[in-house]
């Protein structure tokens, strides 16, 4: 059973409902995206890009999955850095349940009682089922389902012992689970993770105090980044395209004074990292990603506009010159 926010003027629809078909077909389209699927511990896993090829396609859709079927992700000639125009264009109409409910990557996933060092944040549908985080609290919302899938940010599955806690969380046997994994690295991988620009502009909102129950509606869009080999360019290159060429607008049941408050709270020059390519914001901490601003993961410029008054106000700006910069 899938309940919504006691305030909601709508039911919410199930996201795991939504997925389940958009998971099978991407298992049955496996050999066109370049894909493996495989089961492990009884879990049906799907390598998107640490052992096989994968593609930008295959990242697409992956994208939707975590969006729990609520969004549409698409890649076009759109985009605002002009030496770089190919974008990732992300679209929700219930931009919450769409990007925190599902999308975000809030599930600490890790194998504690093995030796593998396996860690990842887990994302998508499977959130909703589990609701370990206090975020769905928050959100007054949980979701029931047959079977579930999780992604991955990560070079390879889980062990047993990630599968097994993701089992007891879901009340599902690991034979309902699916994972899709890829590594910040492959083609689907930078792509998915290019399409959180909506999310983390909901983050945000979240983080500053706005009611996210008065956010409607959302659109984002940031340049498709250039795949690289090296892990902290990769990451580097994915962030910089969101911190830097990232665009959302958010439409908000607000005065004009709210619309513009968030407006100007949401952008990534709020953070006190900001203004360097993420890759040397990174070498600079040593590493230690949490020594990193959480200010600083939004999107560069954020118009919200008030469906109250029909007023839009903005925030922040574009910086092409430190996308060029991390994108050579």
């Amino acid at each position: 059973m899938t309940t919504s926010p006691s305030g909601a003027k709508f039911p919410f629809p199930s996201v795991n409902a939504l997925t389940a078909p958009l998971v099978e077909r991407l298992v049955a389209d496996a050999a066109a995206l370049r894909l493996s699927v495989t089961t492990e511990n009884g879990a049906r896993m799907v390598d998107a890009g640490a052992n096989v090829r994968g593609s930008i396609e295959a990242g697409r859709r992956i994208a939707e999955i975590c969006l729990g079927g609520l969004g549409t992700v698409s890649i076009a000639p759109s985009g605002p850095i002009a030496s770089w125009p190919y974008s990732v264009i992300v679209h929700a109409a219930d931009p919450v349940i769409a990007c925190l409910g599902s999308q975000y990557a809030g599930w600490s996933l890790a194998d504690e009682t093995g030796d593998s060092g396996f860690f990842a944040l887990g994302s998508g549908p499977g959130r909703a089922v589990a609701v370990v985080e206090d975020l769905y609290g928050e959100l007054g919302y949980r979701d029931s389902a047959t079977q579930t899938a999780l992604v991955l940010e990560a070079a390879g599955g889980p062990p047993a012992s990630v599968i097994a806690k993701v089992a007891e969380a879901t009340g599902l046997a690991p034979e309902q689970l699916t994972f899709i994994y890829a590594p910040t690295q492959s083609l689907a991988g930078s792509t998915q993770v290019v399409a959180r620009v909506l999310e983390v502009a909901l983050h945000k909102a979240h983080t500053v105090g706005f009611d996210l129950h008065r956010i409607v509606d959302g659109i984002g869009s940031a340049p498709l980044s250039p795949q690289h080999p090296d892990f902290i360019q990769a990451m580097g290159r994915t962030n910089d395209a969101i911190i830097y060429g990232g665009r959302v607008q958010l439409f908000v049941e607000a005065d004009d004074a709210d619309a513009q408050q968030l407006a100007e709270q949401v952008p990534s020059s709020n953070s006190a990292d900001h203004g360097a390519p993420f890759a040397d914001i990174f070498s600079r901490v040593n590493g230690d990603f949490y020594k990193i601003d959480g200010a600083l993961f939004s999107p560069a410029e954020v118009i919200v506009t008030s469906v109250t008054t029909g007023k839009s106000f903005r925030g922040g700006k574009l910086m092409p010159e430190l996308v060029e910069a991390s994108f050579r």
